[in-house]
């Protein structure tokens, strides 16, 4: 059955997608961008057993970085015992991408509990059912008596698919998906739902670079929580390789980049790994931690601009940087009205974006 879905759908006012308190990003309160999608979706019924051989083979696969397995053996051990006292389970999600095979977008617990259990590990230890009925307590799948394994083996958990058929060469369709559904109420992070959905070189980069030593001394630890960190080092790289492309929103210019990324040339991603590395040594040897701090918070808007503006300036000319120049630029475009106001207020709009990277590439262009 073929259904279209119109966006946008409203988000939480409470939830502020990609908010960190110490990180001022004001692009991260944009209204979700307008589009529509022409999306296949389907119901199918696949048997426990079935689930755990696709699991096994990974036709069924959870993303590398989505979130890990949270459920405590208690709880893992009433979902097996729902199933084998016959009671309705909650369905699973799942994408069919353009192999067939099927990335879990809701379920994750659900399958590696069936997994598991199948394994007779339970992270590490013994899958043993605890918390449930006494003839069932403290028993592993193989110790079930084989008319409860075959009950089990049996049982059916409701599956919905879908896949996206227009745009193609797209999948915005999968980021709103995951926004919306994914991680049982706790809603992830755009960085966090970019590395479920692509897998790719610039995403491989983009966490290389957020160990770099003097990046991690002037964002200070790390957002392991949020990823704003990681963010923050892709919308780095977005603007360098490709600002004149910019459309707002932010969010779907960096989803964009995260996903197409692997057409970019493996000598161009060295080249802005090397631009990312030399900028930020630069701006932390000119500023140290404070950088990117008009006032306490890190302004991603000003991190931005100041990156693409030194990055530009590294891009034209082989001399070395003057750091009395840089650290000169750099206070003027903080005392600058214009520069600020394109910092501060719709931070997302293009006009704001070319304003304020126009600014800084002037200001660093003779440092």
């Amino acid at each position: 059955m073929a259904k279209q879905l119109d966006q946008p759908v409203e988000i939480e006012d409470e939830f502020k997608l990609g908010m960190e308190a110490d990180v001022d990003d004001e692009s991260a309160e944009e209204a979700t961008s307008e589009a529509s999608f022409s999306i296949t979706s389907y119901g199918a019924d696949y048997t426990v057993d079935g689930l755990v051989k696709r699991m096994k083979t990974e036709s069924f696969f959870v993303p590398r970085f989505q979130r890990g397995f949270v459920w405590s053996q208690r709880h893992a051990s009433r979902f097996i015992e729902s199933l084998l006292m016959g009671l309705p389970v909650p369905g699973v999600f799942l994408y069919k991408d353009e192999d067939n095979r099927h990335l879990v977008v809701d379920g994750q617990q659900r399958l590696r509990t069936l997994q598991y259990f199948y394994a007779g590990v339970f992270l590490e230890k013994n899958f043993r059912l605890v918390g449930v009925s006494p003839k069932w307590e403290g028993k592993t799948y193989s110790e079930l008596e084989s008319s409860d394994q075959l009950k089990l083996d049996d049982s059916v958990v409701h599956a919905t698919i879908f896949q996206q058929d227009e745009p193609k060469e797209s999948l915005k369709s999968l980021y709103f998906v995951f926004e919306r559904i994914n991680s049982g109420g706790i809603r992830l992070s755009p960085q966090e739902i970019r590395n479920c959905i692509s897998e790719s070189a610039v995403l491989d980069l983009v966490r290389q670079l957020n160990e770099d030593e003097n990046w991690r001394e002037i964002f200070g630890q790390k957002k392991q929580a949020r990823l704003k960190d990681q963010e923050l080092v892709l919308r780095a790289l977005a603007m360098i390789q490709m600002r004149d492309e910019y459309s707002s929103p932010m969010r779907d210019f960096l989803n964009d980049f995260a996903g197409e990324a692997n057409k970019i040339r493996p000598d161009r991603l060295k080249e802005l790994e090397w631009l990312f590395r030399e900028s930020i040594k630069v701006i932390k040897d000119a500023i140290g931690k404070a950088a990117f701090r008009p006032v306490r918070a890190l302004n991603a808007a000003v991190f931005e601009a100041v990156m693409v503006g030194l990055a530009a300036r590294l891009q034209a000319s082989n001399q070395v940087v003057n750091l009395a120049n840089v650290r000169n630029a750099y206070d003027r475009l903080l005392t600058s009205a214009h520069f600020m106001a394109a910092c501060n207020s719709a931070t997302a709009t293009l006009e704001s974006v070319r304003t304020r990277q126009r600014l800084a590439i002037e200001a660093f262009a003779s440092a």
